[in-house]
C-alpha cells in the first residue's frame, strides 16, 4: 500500500525566487508563513476566515497547459498547497525598479486608501483582474470586490481607481505577463510525479501523486482530513483549534477538476472550485448565474470546491439545495469501488453523511433541466455578497396544463441537513399551479422542518422565509419573463 516515489519537502516560487520547506507545521497557513518566516508582511490579517480580504495573494497554478493566477486569501490556505505553485504577494508589485505599479498608482490617485489596512489585499484582487479581464466593466469590478471589506473608504474610489487603470492598459509590460512562459517552465519542472510527505512535531501532511494514491492513502489512514480548497478546514484551524493530526491535500490532483458535458447532464470532479465552474454554470444552469455570483468572494470562490461544499455536509452549504433540487448524483469511491448515489440521500443528520470508512466523493453528476422544466435557485442573507445563507431554497417543476406533473424542492438551513419539503411537494403534486394551491402548500411547510434559531435568523423568520420563496418561485414561473435578479432575495 505504499508508495516509492515520496518527496519530503515542497517547492514553489515566492515572487521571484524558489523556496523548498521542509519540518514544517502542517497546518501552518500562508499569511503566517509571509508575516512570520519572510518578513514579507503587506499582506494583514483582518478575520483569520477568508472574510475581510485583507490578506489576499495571488497563486499561479497549471491547469493543464495554461498558467492561471487567481486571488486567494492566504489567512485560510495551508502552505502545503503551495507545492508547484507561484505565490505572488503585494511586494513584487513594485518590480525591480521599485516603483508603484499601475495599481497601486490608480489607488493614490483616485484616493482610493484611508487607513490603508486592507489596501493591499484589495490592490492584489484588482490586480488580479487587470490582468485577466483588461475588458472588465462595473459588474466585474464589484465581483472582483465582494471578498475585499473596507470600513473607511468606501468603494467609490476604489472602483474608480480601478476603472481608471483598466482603461490606461499595460498588461504586456507586467512581470507576471510578459515572463509568462519562463515561469511557466519554472513550474512544470518543479512538478516531478512524486508523492509529498511531510512529517513535524505537530502532525502530518500528504499530497498524493494521483487519484489512485489518494484513494490507497485513505484506505491506510481513513481519518485523515482532506483538504480540498481549505475554505472550511482553514476555520477549523484558526478559530476552532482543531486537532488534525493529518492532512491529505488534494487541490492539485487535475484528474479531481474535470469537467464533462453531455445533452442532458454535466458532471464535475470533486476538485472543481467555484470559479472553474463558473462557464460551465453560466452557459448550461443560467438560472444560477446570479446565485453562483454570491457564493463567498472572488477569493473563496477561487478556493472552494463543488466536492468540498458536498462532503463537508453543512446544513447552510450554498450548494446542495439546487443540485438536490436538478436530481445530482455523486459517486463514491473506496479504493477501487465506487458507488452511486442520489445527492439527497448522503445528507443523513447533522454532522453525518453517507460516507463509508476511506471512502470520498469523486464526481457529482448534475441533470440539466430539459426546456419544459422550470428551475430557480434562492440565496436569503444579511449581506448580498460574501455572506453565508440564513437560508436557500432550490425549486423545479414541470407543468402540464398548467397542472404540476414533477415538483422538486430543497432547503438549506431549514434542518439539521440540506432537506426537501416533501409535503409541500406531494401537496401541490397533480394539482393546478395557481395561488390558491400554493397558498395552501406554504402552510405544509411546518410539517417539513423546524428550523432553529440563531444569529442568523429566529426559526420563525426562516419558516416565513421559506414560504415566502415559494411564492416567489410561483410568480417567476408565471410565464411573463419579468426582468429579476433571480439570486439575489
Amino acid at each position: 500500500m505504499g508508495y516509492e516515489n515520496v518527496r519530503k519537502t515542497i517547492r514553489f516560487l515566492l515572487n521571484d525566487r524558489l523556496v523548498e520547506l521542509d519540518n514544517f507545521a502542517h497546518t501552518l497557513n500562508v499569511l503566517d508563513f509571509l508575516r512570520l518566516e519572510e518578513n514579507l508582511c503587506g499582506s494583514k490579517e483582518g478575520c483569520a476566515e477568508g472574510d475581510c480580504g485583507a490578506c489576499t495573494v495571488l497563486v499561479g497554478r497549471l491547469i493543464g497547459d495554461e498558467l492561471i493566477y487567481e486571488s486567494v486569501n492566504s489567512c485560510i490556505r495551508f502552505v502545503g498547497t503551495l507545492d508547484g505553485c507561484h505565490l505572488v504577494t503585494i511586494e513584487h508589485l513594485r518590480g525591480k525598479s521599485g516603483v508603484l505599479h499601475p495599481v497601486q498608482k490608480a489607488m493614490v490617485e483616485h484616493h482610493g486608501s484611508q487607513c490603508g489596512f486592507c489596501t493591499p489585499g484589495i490592490v492584489m484582487s484588482l490586480y488580479a483582474l487587470w490582468m485577466k479581464n483588461p475588458a472588465a466593466q462595473q459588474m466585474d469590478i464589484e465581483q472582483a470586490l465582494q471578498g475585499n471589506l473596507c470600513r473607511c473608504t468606501g468603494y467609490r474610489p476604489i472602483v474608480a481607481a480601478a476603472k481608471s487603470v483598466l482603461a490606461a492598459g499595460g498588461q504586456s509590460f507586467d512581470p507576471l505577463l510578459k515572463e509568462r512562459s519562463e515561469i511557466k517552465q519554472k513550474l512544470i519542472g518543479l512538478h516531478d510525479g512524486n508523492r509529498v510527505e511531510i512529517t513535524s512535531d505537530k502532525g502530518k501532511l500528504i499530497l498524493p501523486f494521483d487519484v489512485d494514491d489518494l484513494a490507497n492513502i485513505l484506505l491506510q489512514y481513513p481519518k485523515a482530513t482532506i483538504v480540498a480548497g481549505a475554505t472550511d478546514v482553514g476555520l477549523w484551524v484558526n478559530k476552532q483549534m482543531r486537532d488534525l493530526p493529518l492532512l491529505l491535500f488534494i487541490g492539485h490532483l487535475e484528474e479531481l477538476q474535470n469537467i464533462d458535458e453531455s445533452e442532458t447532464e454535466l458532471s464535475f470532479g470533486a476538485g472543481v472550485s467555484y470559479s472553474s465552474a463558473t462557464l460551465t454554470i453560466y452557459k448550461r444552469l443560467p438560472q444560477l448565474k446570479e446565485f453562483w455570483s454570491r457564493i463567498g468572494g472572488e477569493q473563496v470562490r477561487n478556493m472552494g470546491t463543488i466536492g468540498g461544499n458536498i462532503a463537508n455536509g453543512s446544513p447552510i452549504g450554498d450548494t446542495p439545495p439546487p443540485l438536490i433540487a436538478l436530481g445530482t448524483k455523486i459517486v463514491l469511491r473506496m479504493g477501487k469501488k465506487r458507488r452511486t448515489i442520489l445527492l439527497e440521500d448522503f445528507f443523513i443528520a447533522y454532522g453525518r453523511q453517507d460516507l463509508q470508512t476511506g471512502e470520498f466523493v469523486e464526481s457529482i453528476i448534475v441533470p440539466v433541466p430539459d426546456d419544459d422544466e422550470i428551475f430557480a435557485s434562492y440565496k436569503i442573507s444579511k449581506r448580498a455578497e460574501e455572506d453565508i445563507s440564513t437560508l436557500c431554497g432550490a425549486f423545479k417543476i414541470r407543468l402540464e396544463e398548467n397542472k404540476v406533473v414533477q415538483i422538486t424542492t430543497a432547503f438549506g438551513g431549514m434542518a439539521a441537513t440540506p432537506k426537501r419539503a416533501k409535503n409541500v411537494e406531494k401537496y401541490l403534486l397533480g394539482k393546478p399551479w395557481n395561488r390558491q394551491n400554493i397558498g395552501a402548500a406554504v402552510k405544509l411547510f411546518k410539517e417539513d422542518f423546524s428550523p432553529l434559531s440563531d444569529v442568523r435568523g429566529s426559526a420563525k423568520y426562516r419558516l416565513l422565509a421559506a414560504q415566502n420563496l415559494l411564492k416567489r418561485f410561483y410568480l417567476q414561473s408565471g410565464g411573463k419573463n419579468n426582468e429579476t435578479r433571480g439570486g439575489v432575495a
